[in-house]
């Protein structure tokens, strides 16, 4: 992504924030796998939203109107005998030339010049409880300077949360956003199609899980979240991770896995039989969820409330439940006494973004959120019968079933970013037949 674009979401926070105030960001932290053995380092969303800057060890702040420079990074210095061994950092130089920073700092020099920084504003722009470890030197700064108030120094007056503004920025997203997120939907569909053939009784469910995270890696990019691949029951653990055992002839797998490419999520989940072949019952409760997520689709439009899909889909998911002798009775009433819950127990969808579960509000003074263009949301109704569900018919137990796409509101009809991969039972069939 051009440091252009960044640029352009500063601009636009600072113009937000207003002139008197400041805007404190850290990078993520470094976090330990085990022993002396780092995690795979991944960039704060909020702090790489702004910034575009990858490296830990960095704050970066921002100061409406101040005559220096509106946007400072404080980050590492470059140090050849450590770039030896964990990489090459920009270091001041970079941060300005390739970062887009007005002034760039050495993270060493943070305490002394930044608490002057603060000094001369009355709001900061933080946001607290993320990062505990550096709340408390925030918290120290601004305590420091009120210690002097006595002597005539001025300080700030106020915190405000600073991800009230920056996520609502981040929900909608930009042409460039949403270029990297059908790049990331792309690869994502491959990954599937490659399951989906290699997919047979015997198969481990690691194995598909694996062929997944290879056709990510393949494409630079890396999971948005461990890979769920539940096999017969297991599909109907909604978080299952464990990924460990066989995949059994007649049986259904679950897949939802989800790429992340050039720090952008897509999520998806498909499910379809290890044989090849759906059985009566699993293609009856299929076709009811797959009805469902068309019709929470067809919801997706600007000027809906962000319910409306979800209404969309339990009414679909009612009914269908109701015919297969689930449940008895109306199904106004049922939607009502949320007799579906046993079986459909999660909302349909969330934001997407930089995160899976993107940030953004669902609620707005109490009533849910408007969709509008720009918005990305994933659409995943389900039906899980878990083997000991005493009131589900025996022929469907132990059945799970989960469709998940991503979409875009737009000011004309959704844009599925994930359409290319097949869904319907009947093009799943052929296409497993074929591989």
């Amino acid at each position: 992504m051009k440091k252009e674009e960044f640029a352009r979401r500063r601009k636009q926070l600072m113009r937000m924030m207003g002139r008197d105030a400041i805007a404190i960001l850290p990078a993520a932290p470094i976090r330990l796998r085990n022993g002396d053995v780092e995690y795979a380092y991944r960039q704060d969303s909020d702090f790489q939203f702004l910034t575009g800057f990858g490296e830990p060890e960095a704050v970066a702040v921002l100061m409406p109107h101040r005559a220096q420079g509106e946007y400072v990074l404080f980050c590492r210095e470059k140090n050849p005998e450590r770039e030896l061994w964990d990489g090459a950092r920009a270091g001041q130089e970079g941060a300005v030339t390739s970062f887009g920073a007005d002034d760039a700092f050495p993270i060493d020099d943070m305490d002394e010049i930044l608490s002057g920084l603060i000094e001369s504003r009355s709001r900061v722009y933080y946001t607290m409880g993320l990062h505990p470890e550096f709340d408390q030197r925030v918290i120290g700064w601004v305590n420091g300077l009120r210690a002097q108030a006595k002597s005539g120094l001025h300080t700030p007056q106020e915190f405000v949360a600073l991800d009230h503004l920056l996520h609502d920025m981040r929900l909608y997203k930009s042409p460039a956003e949403l270029t990297l997120m059908r790049r990331s939907a792309a690869v994502a569909v491959t990954a599937h199609e490659r399951a989906m053939r290699l997919a047979a009784p015997g198969v481990m469910e690691y194995q598909l899980a694996a062929e997944i995270v290879h056709e990510f890696c393949a494409h630079h990019g890396e999971v948005a979240y461990e890979p769920i691949v539940g096999g017969g029951a297991n599909g109907c653990v909604l978080h299952y991770r464990t990924n460990h055992a066989a995949l059994r002839d007649g049986d259904l797998v679950l897949i939802d896995a989800g790429c992340e490419l050039g720090y952008y999520a897509s999520d998806i989940t498909r499910t379809f039989p290890v044989n090849g072949r759906y059985s009566g019952p699993q293609r009856d409760l299929y076709e009811v969820v797959l009805a469902a997520q068309y019709a929470a689709i067809e919801q997706c439009v600007a000027g809906n409330h962000w319910n409306d899909p979800h209404d969309a889909a339990v009414r679909v998911i009612t009914q269908g439940l109701v015919s297969l002798g689930f449940l008895k009775g109306k199904v106004p009433k049922l939607i009502k006494d949320g007799a579906y819950r046993e079986w459909f127990m999660h909302k349909t969808g969330h934001w997407l973004g930089m995160d899976v579960h993107d940030v953004g509000d669902y609620q707005v003074g109490g009533t849910w959120r408007i969709l509008e263009p720009g918005m990305v949301l994933t659409v995943e109704p389900g039906i899980y019968v878990a083997p000991t569900s005493k009131n589900a018919p025996k022929a469907y137990r132990g059945i799970g079933i989960r469709i998940e796409d991503d979409v875009v509101i737009t000011r004309g009809a959704p844009e599925v970013l994930t359409q290319a991969l097949i869904k319907t039972p009947d093009d799943i069939e052929r296409f497993m037949a074929s591989a």
